[in-house]
This record gives C-alpha cells, structure tokens and sequence, in this order.
C-alpha cells in the first residue's frame, strides 16, 4: 500500500474553512483512488452525528468520512467537548460519554486524553494510504500551548506537511497568516508547507503583492486562493450560516428557535436549501403566529435552553402561536421542552422544570446516553431513517397519538415531537411536511444532493491539491527520518 506524508489544515482563526477544506481534500483524493481518512483530535461542537456502531463525532468529521468514501468512526474524532454551560462540557471519549473527565479540570486533561489521541492517530495511518489532519481554532493561542492536544502536538506526532490558512474576507489575512507563523517554534515553523487564502472575493491578481510579501517574510508560499463558495455542506457549528431568507416570493416562512446551547442545526439543512422555503433563526421575543411553522431544535442543555425561552418571553408567543394553529416541531430536546415536564433526578442538567405543555409527554433524564442510527416507520407514510442522541426517556399521555414507531415520535393536533435527528432528510417524508404548510415544490433527494455537493468542492481543490502527496519512506516508524 502506497504511503503519503500526512495533510494537516490548520487556521489563523476559528471559522477559517479548516473543515470545508479538509472535506474537499477527503474527496478530491477519493476520487484519485487514494485510500484517505480524516482526523481530528479535539473538537467543541453540539454538532454531532452517530456512526454505524452507535458512537459519537463531530458532524465535521462525519462528512469528511462520507466525502473519503469510508465508513466513519469515532477514532476520527476521539475527543468530542460538547457545552453545556459556560464554563462546562460534556466530553465524549472515542464516542462515549466520560463522567469523570468531564469533572477534570481543563489544564489537567492532557494527560488523560493525549494517549487516546496518540492511539487513534497511529492506527488511521497504520490504516489508510493517507490522513488528512485538522486542526482546531488556531496553533497561535500561545496561552493553551501547554494543554494543546490537537494543534502542533499533533503535527509533530504524525510529522505532518501542515498548511495554514487564513479567512481572507474577514480582513487582515496577511497580518494572520505571519503573525501565526512568527507565534510558532522553530520545529513548528520547519512543517509548515504552505499558506491558503479562503474565502476570496474578486480578482486574485490583486493579491499577488501581498502574496510576495508574505514569502519574503517567511519563505512559505501560498498554495492556493480559494473564492467564497456557497455550499450545501453542514458546517461545525452551522447556526451563523443560517441568515433570514430576503425570498418575497418564499411560500412557506418557518421560525427557527436558537436558544442557548441549540444543537444538531444540520437537521435543518434540507428544509433551507429548498426553493421557496424561508427558514428564519428566532432568537428574541418577536410575535410568532405569522409564521407557517415554528421548529424547536436539539439542545445540549435542555432545561437551560427552555429557562432561556421562559425567562425571554419567546416560551409565550410560542404557545399563542400553537393556539392560534401555526404548526409546531420539536426536535430531540426541543420535543421534550414541549411537553409537560422534564425531570432530571440525577443532575445531569439543571435540574426539574414544568414544560410547555403543548404535547402529553414526560421526560426524565437518565444516566445512559443512547446514541445509535434508527430507522422506524412513520405513522403517516413508509419508513425514515435517522439517529438519537439524547438522555431523555420520554413517555406519552393519552392526548399524545404515535408519530414515528417506537416511541420515537408523537403528535397531538398541530404539535409534532421527535427523537429523530435527520428526519428531514427523508425525501418523502420532508415533502409530506413542507406540503402540509402549503408549500408546492418537490422534494429532491438530500443525500444525492449532498454527494453532488462533495464533488463540486473537490473541484476547487483539483488544480493544486496533488501536489499534496508526499510520499512517507516508512509506513512503520513514523518518527524516523527517511
């Protein structure tokens, strides 16, 4: 099996492309017949997806492993931080939730995690012909250097070609790209292969200037100048790229609730990049019965988010809208806000709360975390597919009738509630909803779509990307110099 020199992708700043373009790079040399894997250390994110075996990733990763074609795996992303609180996470070893990490101070959980690391690391480049590594905010946060389980660490354990890249839009790219250079350590600096400019509107040859600069300064080239690129791709924390639609001509308008520590805003996707669909994020107390729909999401916190909505006033209009027969879809924690309580006797979360009492349901937080890929019949049509993530066992009252099998789902009038992330990616299934609001478009295939997607970014790499692929002299010794 041909061996490559490990590919890491690191950032100036958090939201640099880092992701978009680690997934590029996973399909563009998938496509070239290189047996590829992703790799991330370390992430924070309430963006979550669900392997095969019932494990726990990073969305990011997910798709960087759909887009390298190979089944994904917790040892993708073996440290999962998932907020709960603004000085706490829920930490997710190798897909599992860890209680008495979780309880460790922060400085004091390196030791605990880097062999874990280290392990999974080792093993995808044992495995595959080559890695794609990203790393994670930005190697320059000096202050976190003697905790850092994912940055150069990282780099330095796989001797990875690590490529640095800079969100051009934002401004100041050329000021991030040396000052993050100059923050590093001479052996740091010596594996940085090459700088990319993201996000770039215009005509490149207006950078040329500041490109020569920059080599001058550092004698690193800059591989590539990547457009700002619209995509369909979920993003690592996506809520930001979720803006009001301007569509006058958008037939059906849906409000989005983003209350704190929202989770799982990928489930949406299908519903907001379907013409004539408006999906709007809520945030504040706004009059809501204007609306065709009103969507509660996931929360990691879910007694913390629904405080949120009572404290805000948004709980209220919530309410008034379902009275006056706006349609209401709670997903996951945003189902069991619906209901009538959630008791958490175990302190998982903040505590007993009385819900809204839209839908007869109950739910009780429980110590077990289920977490596995599901596919159960719909009450109103075929079968849907999907995965859980949650601590809630929820039971129904008499006013709540089966929306999905096995208590995966309930409705009660025009109030709907799920376990089921991802149910709209259900082509059928999301027509069914879309159409019960008035909508008159048709559904198109998600998952095809999103295939389609991943070849279209592949291409934004394609003219560079091979240049890549260093050849590693010893697939055993990793450390060993060739």
């Amino acid at each position: 099996m041909t061996r490559y020199t490990p590919i890491m992708i690191m950032g100036c700043t958090s939201d640099a492309g880092k992701s978009f373009i680690c997934t590029a790079l996973c399909r563009h040399f998938a496509n070239r017949g290189v047996r590829v894997a992703p790799f991330k250390a370390q992430n924070m994110s309430n963006n979550a997806a669900v392997t095969p075996d019932g494990l726990e990733i990073g969305r990011a990763q997910y798709v960087q492993a759909m887009a390298a074609r190979v089944r994904p795996e917790a040892r993708m992303q073996p440290v999962l931080l998932k907020p709960q609180g603004d000085t706490q996470s829920q930490v997710i070893v190798l897909g599992r939730y860890d209680p008495a990490i979780s309880a460790t101070p922060w400085l004091a959980r390196k030791p605990l995690l880097w062999q874990t690391v280290r392990e999974s690391l080792h093993s995808l480049l044992r495995d595959f012909e080559l890695v794609v590594i990203e790393g994670a905010g930005s190697p320059a946060e000096v202050n976190l250097r003697a905790s850092d389980i994912v940055n150069m660490r990282v780099a330095l354990e796989a001797r990875a070609n690590v490529y640095l890249v800079a969100d051009i839009d934002r401004g100041g790219a050329f000021a991030h790209l040396l000052g993050t250079w100059l923050c590093l350590e001479p052996e740091e600096r010596a594996r940085i292969k090459g700088f990319i400019l993201n996000k770039f509107r215009g005509d490149p040859g207006l950078l040329d200037e500041g490109i020569a600069w920059l080599r001058a300064r550092t004698g690193i080239p800059t591989l590539a100048v990547i457009p700002m690129t619209p995509h369909l791709l979920p993003e690592e924390d996506n809520i930001a790229a979720i803006t009001p639609s301007q569509d006058p001509a958008a037939q059906v308008r849906i409000a989005l609730i983003t209350y704190p520590y929202a989770s799982n805003f990928d489930d949406l996707d299908p519903l907001r990049h379907e013409a004539g669909v408006a999906l709007v994020p809520v945030q504040r107390r706004t009059a809501l019965a204007e609306y065709d729909a009103i969507i509660l999401p996931g929360s990691k916190n879910t007694v913390a988010s629904l405080r949120y909505l009572l404290g805000s006033g948004l709980a209220a209009e919530i309410v008034r809208a379902a009275q006056q027969g706006v349609m209401i879809y709670g997903i996951c924690g945003g189902m069991q806000m619906l209901g009538n309580a959630i008791r958490d006797p175990h302190g998982l979360e903040d505590g007993d709360i009385a819900g809204l009492g839209l839908l007869d349901v109950t739910t009780e937080h429980k110590p077990h975390k289920i977490t596995r890929q599901r596919r159960v019949r719909w009450l109103e049509g075929g079968e849907v597919s999907g995965y859980e993530i949650h601590h809630g066992a929820t039971s129904a009252g008499p006013r709540a009738q089966p929306h999905l099998d096995e208590g995966l789902g309930w409705q009660q009038g025009n109030v709907i509630g799920v376990y089921l992330h991802g149910i709209f990616a259900n082509t059928a299934y999301r027509q069914w909803w879309l159409s019960s609001l008035g909508w008159r478009g048709h559904t198109q295939d998600w998952p095809a779509r999103v295939e389609a997607e991943l070849d279209r970014v592949a291409r934004l790499v394609a003219g560079w990307a091979d240049g890549l692929l260093v050849h590693r002299c010893d697939a055993q010794a990793v450390h060993e110099k060739c």
